[in-house]
């Protein structure tokens, strides 16, 4: 006897009956017109989809700051295009520096570990960036191929503001630079052929504002040379990224590409071009102080000091006699707004990336914060810290209003 088909349930019955606001670590919010491009599919090799792949390369590196030609888009989320830079630049043999701040930065090393190369971790001290003096310190000991970081530590929110210096000394060492720009990528500056980075990674979901599952990562010519003088045996097919360039360079089967996802990537790389970088810079930085200020203004405690504070993912100190699933649950199903935990920390994250950057999710996620804060006996002046919020929304409106 075949097996009898299961009951199903309809997707509508699923789904809450108001989407929430996505203004957490990630997935972010996305616009009708990457929402539209993302309910199409169409022949993955065929001159329409020639015509997509070179504008998003066109696209992609003006958003990178290079004139590298090899740009590649990863059918997986930005741990694939990770794995995709570790694997093709590390194997038996060749020595890692890992600067780990959290989370994602932590997982390069992992990554290397997994080929088999030399690895050598600096872990922040706190919550901080690594500091210049260590990676100058490391560099004075050891000879290392490649080095890692994470421009922005999605897990706990601290940003890697040295990254031109460490990049310039790594560089000077003859080392290969990987950057992890998954939440920061046209959120806050990043000059990648200025800085000298090798090689940099961003997904969909977050700074880039588009969806998961689909990600972008740059080639220099020197990480690319030593893609193509490698002689171990890639151990990935997907993530070969000489295989993959056959696709991206010249539009030649690899497999067949996530046509919708690459439509959507298309579309959030063109509405990052038509608004422009300095613009799309001042949104975030407003936007994220705004709410910053909010914040405290109402009475909770950033996790972060401001040095080394990250503006695009904002991490809250969870306020005491509660937890921050409590508060998170709360702001979900009374509010419909959903923020994220964190990895092994107490603490809340709100997103600052693309279209979480709007005038009105700012109002609603920090109304929504303090109230379920205070449901769960925090005492704050939500009033005043919503007044402060608008006090400091003092860039033009119309680049906060979608």
């Amino acid at each position: 006897m075949p097996y009898p088909p299961p009951e199903t349930q309809h997707l509508d019955n699923i789904l809450p009956s108001e989407p929430l606001l996505l203004m957490g670590a990630g997935p972010v919010p996305i616009s009708h017109a990457v929402a539209r491009a993302n309910g199409v599919v169409i022949n993955h090799l065929g001159e329409t989809m020639d015509a997509v792949i070179s504008n998003v390369k066109t696209m992609g590196r003006y958003a990178f700051q290079t004139d590298s030609e090899i740009i590649i888009g990863v059918s997986g989320p930005a741990s694939a295009a990770m794995e995709m830079a570790i694997t093709n630049l590390l194997w038996p043999g060749r020595s890692i520096l890992a600067l780990s701040m959290g989370t994602f930065s932590g997982r390069m090393a992992e990554m290397a570990e997994g080929v088999g190369a030399d690895v050598t971790v600096i872990e922040s001290a706190g919550i901080q960036p690594v500091r210049v003096e260590e990676v100058r310190e490391a560099f004075a000991k050891k000879q290392f191929d490649v080095i890692t970081m994470a421009q922005g530590e999605t897990s706990c929110g601290v940003e890697m503001k040295c990254l031109p210096e460490v990049a310039r000394i790594a560089k000077e060492h003859g080392a290969l630079v990987v950057v992890d720009a998954v939440c920061t990528l046209t959120t806050m500056p990043m000059q990648m052929d200025e800085w000298g980075v090798d090689v940099a990674i961003a997904g969909g979901q977050k700074g880039l504002s588009s969806i998961p599952g689909v990600s972008l990562i740059a080639f220099s010519q020197d990480a690319w040379k030593a893609i193509e003088s490698r002689k171990v045996r890639q151990p990935h097919w997907c993530l070969d990224a000489l295989r993959a360039q056959t696709f991206w360079g010249s539009q030649q089967y690899h497999y067949t590409a996530p046509v919708p996802g690459i439509l959507a990537l298309h579309e959030a790389l063109r509405q990052i071009c038509e608004e422009t970088l300095p613009a799309r810079f001042e949104r975030h930085r407003v936007s994220s102080i705004a709410l910053q200020a909010g914040i405290e203004t109402m009475g909770l405690k950033l996790f972060v000091p401001i040095k080394d504070r990250l503006n695009s993912v904002v991490a809250i100190n969870t306020p005491e006699a509660t937890e921050s699933a409590n508060i998170r649950k709360v702001m979900s199903k009374r509010f419909n707004v959903e923020v994220s935990g964190a990895f092994g920390l107490d603490i809340l994250r709100i997103g600052q990336m693309g279209e979480q950057c709007r005038s009105h999710n700012l109002f609603k996620v920090l109304y929504a914060l303090g109230m379920s804060c205070r449901q769960q006996g925090v005492d704050l002046d939500v009033s005043l810290g919503m007044a402060e919020l608008e006090r400091n929304l003092v860039i033009d409106p119309e680049n906060l209003v979608d």
